[in-house]
This record gives C-alpha cells, sequence and structure tokens, in this order.
C-alpha cells in the first residue's frame, strides 16, 4: 500500500527527520581519529532522546543499537562497537527516529580526518548521485526516474550502486511501499503522487557492486573490499517539486 500523508502528517514527519538531522550534525563534530563507533552510538541516543525523539532503530527487528555506523568497506547497517576511527577512514552513519507516532531517516558520510583523493572523490559523487535523485521526485514521474538519475551519474564517475539494497516508503513505519532502486531504466516503475514521504539512499561502492553480510547477520561489506558510502534524505513529493525533510543546516 502506497500512502499519501496530508500535509499535518508531513510536519510530523518533518519533525522526526530534522531530529535526524541535527543528530547527524551533532556527530559530525565528534568524529576524530581514536573515538569509537560506541561512543559515537551512545552520543547519538542521548542527543535523540533528550529532544523527545525515540533512536528507531534500536530492537527494529533485533538491532541492539541506535545508529549504524559503517566504516570504509562496511556498506550499511554496522553495528557499533570498540572499533576506533583512523586518520584517513570514511564512516557512514545512518540514523532513525521516531516522534509522535512518524518516522524519519537519513544518513551521511564523513570523511574521517585527511582521506584520499579517490575516497574523496567517492563521498562527492554519492551526495551528488543523492541530489540528482531527489530532483526527478516530482508528482508526475515514476520511481524509475529517480532510479535512472542515480545510477547515471555513480557510472559517469567509474563507480557503481549496490543493487541488492534500496530506498523505501516512509512514515508511520520505518520501512514503506514503495521500494525505491539506485538503478534502472528511466519512466519506469509506480508513479509518483503528491503526499508521498520517500527516503532515497544511494550506496556507491568505489569497486564493483556486489555485497555480501558478515556472520552478525547485519553488517553488509562490499565483496571486493573496495570503500563504500551512503547519503540518504527523506524527501516528500509535491505538484511544485521535492521537499527535503531532513534538512538541517545543509546537512
Amino acid at each position: 500500500m502506497v500512502y499519501l500523508r496530508r500535509r499535518e502528517e508531513i510536519e510530523a514527519i518533518r519533525k522526526a527527520a530534522r531530529l535526524v538531522a541535527q543528530t547527524l550534525k551533532a556527530l559530525g563534530q565528534e568524529i576524530h581519529p581514536g573515538v569509537t563507533t560506541a561512543d559515537l552510538d551512545r552520543l547519538a541516543e542521548q542527543f535523540i532522546r533528550e529532544r523527545g525523539g525515540r533512536p528507531a532503530f534500536k530492537g527494529y527487528r533485533g538491532f541492539p543499537a541506535s545508529i549504524c555506523p559503517s566504516v570504509n568497506e562496511e556498506v550499511v547497517h554496522a553495528i557499533p562497537g570498540a572499533r576506533q576511527l583512523r586518520e584517513g577512514d570514511i564512516i557512514g552513519i545512518d540514523v532513525g527516529v521516531e516522534m509522535g507516532g512518524y518516522y524519519g531517516d537519513a544518513a551521511y558520510t564523513f570523511p574521517v580526518g585527511r582521506v584520499t583523493e579517490e575516497a574523496g572523490r567517492l563521498l562527492a559523487v554519492t551526495r551528488e548521485a543523492l541530489k540528482a535523485g531527489i530532483a526527478q521526485a516530482i508528482a508526475g514521474h515514476r520511481i524509475g526516474d529517480i532510479s535512472h538519475a542515480i545510477q547515471s551519474h555513480v557510472e559517469s564517475h567509474g563507480f557503481s550502486v549496490v543493487r541488492s539494497l534500496v530506498g523505501h516508503g516512509i512514515g508511520r513505519e520505518m520501512h514503506e511501499e514503495p521500494q525505491v532502486p539506485n538503478y534502472g531504466p528511466p519512466e519506469r516503475g509506480p508513479r509518483l503522487m503528491a503526499g508521498q514521504v520517500l527516503a532515497i539512499e544511494p550506496m556507491v561502492n568505489g569497486g564493483g557492486p556486489d555485497v555480501v553480510t558478515r556472520d552478525d547477520g547485519w553488517t553488509v561489506v562490499t565483496r571486493d573490499g573496495s570503500l563504500s558510502a551512503h547519503f540518504e534524505h527523506t524527501v516528500a513529493i509535491g505538484t511544485d517539486g521535492p521537499e527535503i525533510l531532513s534538512d538541517a543546516d545543509g546537512v
């Protein structure tokens, strides 16, 4: 089922999504060599709860933490722990928040200190791909228009999109229909309608597109060990264009 949200519902989703963005911004200020992913998780949970939200990931299908901090070859769903960040790492942090029965979701990949030119290019291209996908999130377009814009931008720069993981609808639940792939032909798939809210999230690998899941049952990594980046926004579909709900001072 595809949900069309009333304006007051979109504002409720925005409230949750903005807290996600604020959490990401706060975590970005704490990212430096020596900090552990568990440190970041504790900071995120405290930040969210102090502002009236609930970490949406904690307990979701058994996930044990409030954020997914994925480092280097880790694509998504990494479990926080004792791993210390090192100079030159990249870390993708995915955050979800529930407030008042509505959900927000966003992700940002941060450099840790100075990174290689190739890592910097991967981050820039992935963020640009998200922007290109969001630009197609207009009533009357199709899901495939978002997918194609992301894939085209990524592959034009020599990187690859992960095909086994997708974006999704969001609102009363963390994951709702429709699925939003990051690849595929344009003008295909369900037609977008005003009132829909989507989590658009390109996951981009520096090498090939294939991924595997580690033995913990959660952490998805690139099969070839290449770096991976992840950016995500919660976006409302409008008649006059897309509206980013998970935006806070440019995050």
